[in-house]
This record gives C-alpha cells, sequence and structure tokens, in this order.
C-alpha cells in the first residue's frame, strides 16, 4: 500500500449549481468537496484489497469558511491524514483557490472505518492504519 500521509490534491471546478443566492459557492458545496477529496486519496492510494474490504463513514465535520469562492474560480481540495483512534480516523482538509492558492475553508473530518460485507464499523489492518493515520502529537 502507497505511503498516504503525504498531502493529495484533488482539482474541482466551481459549477453553475453550486452558487447560492448570495454569488458563491454554497457552504454545502465545501462539504461536498471535502467529501470527494476524501474517496480521491483512498482511491488513489488504497490497496486493491483494502478497496475491496473497507469504506468510509463520516461521523463528525468540523468547517471553518474563511474566504468565498465565487463563479469561474478554479479549487483545489488538499487532503492529508491525522492521528486515528480504535474506531475514527482524523482527516484534514483545505479548499484553495487554485490561481493563487488562497485558503477559502479548512475541514478537520471524523471518518470511520466500514466493513463492506456487514455494513459494520469494523478494525482495519496494520496496513492502512500505517498509511492512513499518522502518531498523536506529544500531549495530546
Amino acid at each position: 500500500m502507497e505511503n498516504a500521509h503525504a498531502p493529495y490534491e484533488l482539482s474541482l471546478d466551481v459549477l453553475p449549481e453550486d452558487i447560492d443566492q448570495l454569488n458563491h459557492v454554497n457552504n454545502v458545496v465545501y462539504l461536498r468537496w471535502v467529501q470527494e477529496a476524501a474517496i480521491a486519496h483512498w482511491t488513489a492510494k488504497a490497496s486493491r484489497e483494502a478497496q475491496e474490504a473497507l469504506f468510509w463513514v463520516v461521523v463528525r465535520h468540523e468547517i471553518d469558511y474563511k474566504r468565498p469562492a465565487l463563479p469561474g474560480d478554479a479549487i483545489i481540495a488538499r487532503t492529508w491524514v491525522g492521528p486515528a483512534s480504535q474506531r475514527t480516523f482524523e482527516r484534514n482538509t483545505e479548499i484553495l483557490r487554485a490561481g493563487d492558492r488562497t485558503l477559502l475553508a479548512r475541514a478537520r473530518t471524523l471518518w470511520c472505518p466500514m466493513d463492506l460485507r456487514t455494513g459494520r464499523p469494523t478494525h482495519v489492518s496494520d496496513e492502512v492504519r500505517a498509511a492512513f493515520s499518522v502518531e498523536p502529537a506529544a500531549g495530546i
């Protein structure tokens, strides 16, 4: 399994349907981008065996909106893994405007691994844990 610790970047475009009545990207779209980046990262870096055994569900989103994304913007969703507990894996994501890499939003999301066969929460292999989590910082 390829090491997934390095930030992974996904290019996205602002679509007409992403724009709300304030003429900027609706806040719900940022969450969609967070999810799309996480799925793309997993698909790109996880082994085929892991992808055939697991899927992930969100158990918590925290998002800070910094600046609006606007019609015509190209977006980069930059994501990387954080610490994991027994059943939750932290993922961090920054939403950036591609042209100048201005930070538009920052998200911290907790994901739970699920067994694809049973649909229930499951433990992951040591290989998945090593690739998709980091040791917590000292004192945390």
